[in-house]
């Protein structure tokens, strides 16, 4: 845990076995991991930025949890190490960015701030990419935005863990949502969601923890509603936001596709069932990022 989590420490909550790690060591911590399996101190610190920021925001699931992912992605070669993103084609306010297969939180970076110096030039910056890999929480990239006094956007692709409505086949990611815009007096809202039930990350927690899953995040082989992690995390999958069909499921099925349009099929990287599944390293990823920038 990094800093105090959502107001959360040692001596709040009166757990003794509640450690809480100094933010500036975390940070050290991961970059000195990801130098070591080769990546570049700039990009180190990029991640090191995404993944203690997700920890400090209580989404521990995508912090340091995540670390060993991203290091392996540099140890089997899946991730590149000297490139950096580049724009294919831009207008005033859009761009096509291509992440040359990089770290997602370097490209998610990179479009961002290109989305925010464009909504400051135009009024409005949309940004898509390819050539991405896991980008972590989508909330980090709409904050940046936020905390230049803009309305911030973010989407992605990912690995597909969703069994849509009616069906048995992992066909679509979790589709990460993030909506953040400021507010008065320092307040703000925050929107950071998947379009499944819960994130995937929730349930390799439960799994790691050897805990069953609450019933309603997830299906079967058979499509068929599980508390098992480990199925879920096998071949069987996320069940969409909302849950049944007669739930209204079909809502966060909807939701999941579009997402899947705005950013693998928009950006001519590749989409649905045709993602690599990022534990197991077996291809290169291409996943996207859809940014979007306007002035408050």
């Amino acid at each position: 845990m990094a800093g105090k989590a959502e107001g959360l420490s040692s001596a709040a909550s009166g757990d003794a076995s509640l450690i809480v790690i100094p933010r500036e060591e975390l940070h050290a911590f991961v970059v000195r991991s990801l130098e070591k399996v080769g990546a570049k101190t700039s990009h180190a610190r990029d991640l090191a930025d995404l993944l203690v920021a997700a920890d400090y925001r209580g989404h521990f699931s995508h912090g340091l949890n995540r670390l060993e992912f991203y290091m392996m992605d540099l140890v089997t070669k899946f991730v590149a190490v000297d490139a950096e993103p580049e724009i294919v084609k831009q207008t005033v306010a859009t761009a096509l960015v291509n992440g040359n297969n990089l770290y997602g939180p370097v490209v998610g970076k990179f479009s961002m701030d290109l989305a925010i110096k464009k909504a400051r030039e135009a009024g409005i910056g949309w940004v898509t990419c390819k050539g991405s890999n896991h980008f972590g929480i989508a909330g980090y990239y709409s904050i940046r935005a936020m905390e230049q006094g803009l309305l911030g956007m973010a989407f992605t692709n990912t690995s597909p863990k969703l069994v849509p409505t009616r069906a048995r086949t992992q066909t679509l990611g979790t589709g990460p949502i993030s909506v953040s815009a400021p507010a008065n007096n320092g307040d703000s809202m925050v929107l950071d969601m998947a379009t499944t039930v819960v994130a995937l990350g929730k349930v390799e927690v439960k799994n790691t923890l050897q805990e069953q899953i609450p019933l309603g995040w997830g299906v079967d082989t058979e499509g068929k509603p599980t508390t098992d992690p480990k199925i879920v995390l096998g071949d069987g999958g996320l069940m969409p936001l909302g849950g049944a069909e007669e739930t209204s499921g079909y809502k966060g099925y909807g939701l999941g596709l579009m997402v899947e349009v705005f950013c693998g099929i928009l950006s001519g990287a590749t989409f649905g069932p045709f993602i690599r599944n990022w534990a197991l390293h077996d291809g290169v990823a291409d996943l996207v990022s859809y940014m979007r920038k306007g002035k408050n």
